[in-house]
């Protein structure tokens, strides 16, 4: 009987599923070199997962200049490639949508987009991610690698052939949300934030097949 109500438990608990929040934050860590630094808020966001800190991360306080392209299916199309837009502190083992992990630390998170070569099928409905690449080597808040030098950089976060990523998009109005930590469908849980005045979400934690 003792098994019997503690396979109930387990269940529940399955069923139940990992909790994330999302509260107030301190100030960008200290480590930043100033050229990061001065473009994020003053003001981090702090996820927390089942209770414990997971991660904190600070936004841009202003979107970076518009660069026109070229490229499709990207709801960011102004934003240059590269272009640092957050920068997160891991406080736990972390794992991206694709299972990948890595370890706790200080991250940059800049601006990509996947190639259209029917590798990334299901991924995401749109291309626009963010990589993340060490801070204690990426200090430069003005640069804008290419796609081939970003990715070098992001598999030193991964330690795998493919990079450490995070999906970013920009929101529709009437679904956004500020400031919300909300689940959508089955394993993902988006955060809802303005950079310059447009409204971002993105996906701090989640799991995809593609």
């Amino acid at each position: 009987m003792r098994k019997f109500y503690l396979s109930i438990l387990l269940a529940a608990a399955a069923l139940a599923g990992e909790e994330y929040k999302a509260e107030a934050g301190a100030a960008p860590p200290a480590e930043l070199s100033d050229s990061i630094k001065s473009l994020l808020e003053k003001q981090g966001v702090k996820i927390s997962k089942d209770g414990k800190p997971l991660s904190e991360i600070w936004y841009r306080a202003e979107l970076p200049a518009p660069k026109p392209t070229t490229e499709a299916n990207l709801t960011l199309p102004g934003v240059p490639h590269g272009s640092l837009l957050a920068v997160i502190k891991v406080e736990q083992t972390y794992s991206d949508r694709r299972g990948q992990t890595f370890k706790p630390g200080l991250y940059t998170m800049r601006y990509s987009y996947y190639p259209e070569n029917g590798d990334h099928q299901g991924a995401a409905p749109q291309r626009d991610f963010l990589l993340l690449s060490p801070a204690a080597t990426d200090t430069d808040g003005a640069a804008t690698p290419v796609f081939k030098e970003l990715v070098e950089q992001s598999k030193k976060v991964s330690n795998t052939p493919h990079p450490a990523v995070f999906s970013i998009w920009k929101e529709d109005p009437k679904y956004f949300k500020e400031g919300s930590l909300e689940k959508v469908g089955e394993t993902d849980w988006v955060l809802m934030r303005k950079m310059g005045g447009l409204g971002l979400s993105l996906i701090v934690a989640g799991k995809v097949e593609a």
